[in-house]
């Protein structure tokens, strides 16, 4: 795994976010903290040395569920920003809640930020934390705003607690338990603890101002009872931190600098400030502490982000699975064939901005598309196959004769070599490449016309065949001798048409998965409407095709660029190399989604 330091800064289009970070630097508002070699409280820091990191940054998901592409926007921005400052970024499970956690999110999350091209070791240490180690910590910080004056047990309901913290129009009131005094809020306190109380019967609230415009200081819950088996901390704890109140304490204790998170935490920011003003007034935490920035999520059309929602297409089998190549998964975007490059260069290239926004589809597609055209070997393949036979093949070449052609396997790299295959009497063409009497515009194949086979001889279409239901069955045409591409002779009969095929004789039969967008509507489950029914029923068809024999020797998850149909990747979990070739449209040569 790489060093986050292995990497020169990059020069990076502006955006508030660096400038806030490059105020910083250039102000050194950070510049006295010391570090002392992992996280750890004020007296921790204060026995180590000066902090390495110039700034430090986090990635902190809930291992709850599979990361999607808004992930790894985040992702890219931490570790991204870190990099170019000569920073640190932390990978830091915040597994506060033990009823939704599983180890097998924990493992994807790792596999993810890795592929992407991230790594969380700098300065010789391993930055990879996970929040409930910080429990005992917690707990500590809440017995310290309790001693303070600054937090009380709650014993309401949950209902007179919604009831009494009022709405935007009416101020809160507040709780009988509010005036305890300290002695009795610490032992209530000890006594949810020590799991004395059930789920629901308390808990511990900060004490701010139950009028406070913000709701969200209206006496927040800090702690609440649960008492529920942690997949790391066990039986020990019955009691369990709010997300509003671990996140910052994580923050503070892993020396974190610029909290970067989305804009529907702003209204948080008040409260995040106050706890930590609060813990460094008492000596508990490094200073100066962390400060919070919001920028705005991504908004991807075409595409559900939510965790609830996407959990419903798996567990509806809208999908099959997680890792289905329609998923806005990262796990799904891999097997799709989306590359790390065209993620990282997807995030650059739409920014960070304090305005939400829709980015469409296309953008991600170009992305893509501009990373691959470089890398791609090229191939031919026919995704509606039917036969067309050269009549005169006998004739001219001789009974069983196959012709040797050669195509690069890259048309701007000719130091990748070439690709082989082979010219014969039948060959594989796409059904939509032969009219019988063709429209205006059209120059491949109808009867008297005459095209080049790419890579191999101008053909003279004579004729096709039909099936009982009228269906093409088969085309024929006449090899015109001396044509072969790269001959003397190529360019003596000049055609408009040029068309890609696979020889029957070497071609290989494969499974093609022609993915499209999952939903057909850019904004799926806006309004009343179930987003459910607004998946495209065109998301995914399955051809049986054939491919160039270069395809037979293909390895899962290798990319292509099949001839005039777009970029394809050998499936990661289904395509088994030269015994079952499946292949997955990653996108078009083009947005055939453009209006």
């Amino acid at each position: 795994m790489a060093s986050q330091n292995d990497k020169e800064p990059v020069a990076r289009q502006s955006n508030f976010l660096r400038q806030v970070i490059e105020r910083d630097l250039d102000q050194g508002t950070y510049a006295q903290r010391q570090w002392g070699g992992s996280p750890g409280d004020a007296a921790h820091h204060k026995a180590g040395a000066p902090d390495p990191a110039k700034i430090r940054t986090r990635f902190p998901p809930e291992p709850n569920g599979y990361l999607h592409v808004g992930h790894a926007k985040s992702i890219c921005l931490n570790f991204g920003l870190a990099q170019d400052y000569q920073g640190t970024c932390h990978l830091r499970f915040d597994d506060t809640n033990p009823e939704k956690e599983e180890i097998e999110y924990v493992d994807a999350i790792k596999d993810a930020v890795q592929w992407l091209g991230y790594g969380w070791d700098a300065n010789g240490t391993s930055h990879l934390y996970q929040a409930s180690d910080y429990f005992d910590f917690m707990y500590r910080a809440a017995e310290y705003l309790i001693e303070a004056g600054f937090a009380y047990v709650d014993e309401q309901t949950p209902e007179e607690m919604r009831t009494n913290r009022g709405d935007f129009g009416k101020p809160g009131v507040d709780s009988p338990f509010r005036s305890r005094s300290i002695d009795e809020n610490l032992q209530r306190f000890r006594d949810m603890r020590d799991g004395k109380l059930e789920d629901g019967k308390a808990v511990l609230r900060a004490k701010i101002d139950m009028t406070s415009p913000n709701i969200n200081l209206r006496d927040p819950a800090l702690y609440r009872i649960k008492h529920a088996e942690h997949h790391n901390t066990g039986n020990k704890w019955c009691i369990y931190p709010m997300y509003t109140f671990a996140h910052p304490i994580e923050d503070a204790l892993e020396n974190i600098t610029h909290s970067f998170c989305t804009l529907e935490f702003e209204d948080q920011r008040p409260f995040y400030d106050w706890l930590l003003d609060r813990l460094a007034e008492g000596g508990l935490i490094n200073s100066p502490h962390p400060r919070q920035y919001e920028f705005a999520r991504l908004n991807l059309t075409y595409v559900v982000t939510s965790k609830r929602k996407l959990k419903q297409l798996v567990d509806g089998k809208h999908v099959t699975g997680w890792d289905d190549p329609r998923m806005p998964t990262i796990v799904g975007l891999r097997r799709r064939g989306y590359t790390p490059e065209s993620l990282r260069l997807f995030a650059d290239r739409i920014g960070v901005s304090k305005a939400d926004s829709w980015i469409d589809y296309s953008t991600l597609e170009i992305a893509l598309r501009d990373d691959l055209d470089p890398k791609a070997a090229r191939a031919m393949a026919v995704l509606d196959p039917v036969k067309m036979v050269v009549t005169n093949w006998d004739e001219l070449m001789g009974a069983g004769h196959l012709e040797p052609c050669s195509a690069p396997v890259h048309p701007h790299a000719p130091e990748r070599g070439k690709r082989e295959f082979m010219f014969g009497k039948e060959l594989w063409i796409e059904r939509t490449d032969y009219e019988d009497t063709p429209p205006k515009g059209f120059f491949r194949l109808f009867p008297g016309n005459k095209v080049r086979m790419k890579y191999g001889y101008v053909v003279e279409c004579v004729g096709a065949s039909r099936d009982a239901s009228g269906r093409l069955a088969e085309v024929q045409a006449k090899l015109v001798p001396d044509t072969r591409s790269g001959t003397p002779g190529a360019d003596a009969v000049k055609v408009k048409g040029n068309i890609t095929w696979v020889g029957v004789a070497d071609g290989v039969k494969a499974e093609v998965r022609l993915y499209d967008r999952l939903f057909s509507v850019p904004q799926p489950g806006t309004g009343d409407k179930d987003f459910v029914e607004e998946i495209n029923p065109e998301s995914l068809q399955v051809v049986t095709a054939y491919v160039e024999p270069s395809l037979g020797r293909a390895h899962a998850d290798e990319k292509f660029q099949f001839e005039r149909h777009g970029y394809f990747v050998a499936d990661r979990k289904d395509h088994v190399t030269g015994q079952r070739p499946v292949f997955n449209r990653v996108t078009g040569l083009k947005d055939s989604w453009a209006k």
